[in-house]
């Protein structure tokens, strides 16, 4: 009898054990440093409580430009990301000549690590040689040109440009899945209606797609807020800390500047606000997907 009650646990332990390693006890201690000063070498560290969190809040003035960004990403990346996948899904979803090397072609660049597309977007960018120059050139648009990753107000859409070539890939096999999965009845129905189009999609495929959107949403959001290697290979933050992020922030005052409390610190409010976005959109997404 005994034994029955412990069986559940023994098939969890290597879930838990692994999870437990790599997940909690990395971000209690990060939680413990986060009310530390510390450059990471003292060997004592000096307690100060809440004072990194004041730091951020009220005193520093990327901080609060990295948050903004982040929610810039995350609006951008939940329109047009997931729309340009949702689309191109549609589209390749059709009995069309090459759908199958098309599919390839639109999600190759998502395969690709973040540096090698930070390095190819870097020389299209490029004021001189770069593609985008030269074609506006072409086209006889030089007053257009622009050092695209050299100006303040440009240069976050111009690295959003290059995620949106890298990451359209995912959402757009996800959908791809899910629009596999609806049976063909509804639409010859909607059809023998009379039903256009947008009202098969709107009432039909929307609808059918719920559980896939969940998916989709949930592992954008996610990805949005742990946006780094783009920013940081193709500006570093700049042009004058213009472009960083709360990974990117978190990175140079952990590692840059040695202010390993303050780098734990936007960890903490990296995954706050992580957990708070996304905890209850999915609990309530799943709960009325069972209604």
């Amino acid at each position: 009898m005994r034994t029955s009650v412990y069986k559940p646990w023994l098939f969890i332990l290597p879930a838990l054990a692994i999870y437990l390693t790599v997940i909690f006890i990395p971000s209690a201690y990060t939680l413990y440093l986060s009310f530390f000063s510390w450059n990471g070498v003292a060997p004592d560290k000096k307690f100060v409580g809440l004072k990194n969190y004041a730091e951020l809040l009220w005193n520093d003035t990327v901080f609060p430009k990295a948050l903004m960004n982040n929610l810039i990403w995350t609006l951008g990346s939940l329109t047009l990301i997931m729309g340009i996948g949702l689309m191109l899904a549609l589209m390749l979803n059709r009995k069309l000549k090459g759908r199958i090397l098309f599919r390839g072609l639109f999600y190759f660049p998502y395969v690709l690590s973040g540096i090698i597309v930070a390095t190819i977007w870097v020389w299209m960018y490029n004021p001189l040689q770069g593609f985008f120059n030269h074609a506006l050139e072409w086209l006889g648009l030089e007053s257009w040109t622009r050092a695209w990753l050299a100006e303040p107000k440009l240069a976050l859409y111009a690295v959003f440009l290059a995620a949106i070539w890298n990451g359209v890939g995912q959402p757009m096999v996800l959908f791809l899945a899910g629009l596999q999965t609806i049976p063909q009845d509804p639409y010859e129905a909607a059809i023998i209606d009379g039903a256009k189009p947008s009202q098969q999609f709107r009432f039909i495929t929307l609808p059918l797609l719920r559980e896939t959107f969940i998916i989709v949403v949930a592992i954008t959001m996610v990805s949005s807020m742990k946006v780094y290697d783009l920013v940081y290979a193709m500006t570093g933050g700049g042009p004058a800390e213009s472009t960083h992020v709360l990974a990117s922030w978190m990175y140079f005052q952990t590692f840059r500047f040695a202010n390993i409390g303050i780098g734990s610190a936007i960890s903490m409010f990296l995954i706050l606000i992580t957990m708070v976005v996304i905890i209850p959109y999915v609990y309530y997404t799943t709960k009325k997907s069972h209604v």
